[in-house]
Formats: structure tokens, C-alpha cells, sequence
């Protein structure tokens, strides 16, 4: 089990000590009087029989406090101030797409006209060999000019 150069070491076991269970002894009983005796009563059924025993006060419900009416007018105040903060929302949301639209179409005329800048300045700087001067296609010109069909 131990490789050759470990030394063996001796090995010690522990039981475990079992705890006694503690003994349990009943409480005495002792008969506790009410703070006060309730009232006996008799009450004679119909057919004359007589059935005797405590009378029980009827739990009484607590008095339910009547909630105050709210009026038709606080409520109508109350909805049109909702409705006219909905109708502000809604006015400042699309003005402010309005804003937004607008810069985006003030910037999509600036690129064009950057773009198309551009294009004009290559055509006008580019170098074509002809430095400045006009070809004209002689040929053509004579036969438009004295009007030869073939």
C-alpha cells in the first residue's frame, strides 16, 4: 500500500461514545379555573323539554365603515388629466420625430451635394490628354451639315 521508502505509521480507531437518552417525566396535570363562570341558562323547547347550558355572546362583526362616494366630477377631472398627458406624450414624441427627420433629410442633401461635387470636380481636374482642346469628328459634322443619307 505505502511505497518502499515511507514508513509505516500505526493507525488508531475511535469509537464513538453513544449519549444517553434523557428521561422524560410527564408534567402534572392541575385543573386551571376560568377567570370568571358564565352565567347558566334554561331555555324551554316547545314540546317542554328543558336544555340547560352556557350562554355564548354572539361574536359581533365590526361596524364596517361606509367609504365616501367619490363624485362623477373627480373622476372625469381625474381621466381628463390622464387623457391630456397622453396627448402631450404623444405631441412631444412626434415633434421630436419631426426634428429628427428633418436633420436626417438636411444631411442626405449635404452628402448629395458632396457626392455631386465631386463627381464635378474629378470631370473638371481629371487629365485627358487633350489639354483643353475640342475633337471634332469632321465626317459626321459635313454629313449632317449638307444632310448625304445613304
Amino acid at each position: 500500500m505505502y511505497p518502499d521508502h515511507t514508513p509505516q505509521r500505526a493507525v488508531e480507531v475511535h469509537q464513538p461514545t453513544p449519549i444517553p437518552s434523557p428521561v422524560v417525566h410527564p408534567a402534572p396535570v392541575v385543573p386551571v379555573q376560568p377567570g370568571h363562570v358564565p352565567a347558566v341558562a334554561s331555555i324551554v323547547l316547545p314540546d317542554g323539554r328543558v336544555v340547560t347550558g352556557y350562554a355564548i355572546d354572539a361574536v359581533r362583526p365590526e361596524p364596517v365603515t361606509a367609504k365616501p362616494a367619490v363624485s362623477r366630477t373627480a373622476v372625469n377631472v381625474a381621466l381628463g388629466g390622464v387623457g391630456f398627458l397622453a396627448v402631450c406624450g404623444g405631441l412631444l414624441l412626434l415633434t421630436s420625430f419631426i426634428a429628427a427627420l428633418t436633420a436626417f433629410i438636411g444631411q442626405l442633401i449635404i452628402l448629395a451635394a458632396v457626392i455631386f461635387g465631386g463627381w464635378i470636380a474629378v470631370q473638371v481636374l481629371s487629365g485627358s490628354g487633350h489639354k483643353g482642346a475640342t475633337t471634332v469628328n469632321i465626317r459626321k459634322a459635313v454629313i449632317k451639315r449638307n444632310h448625304f443619307h445613304s
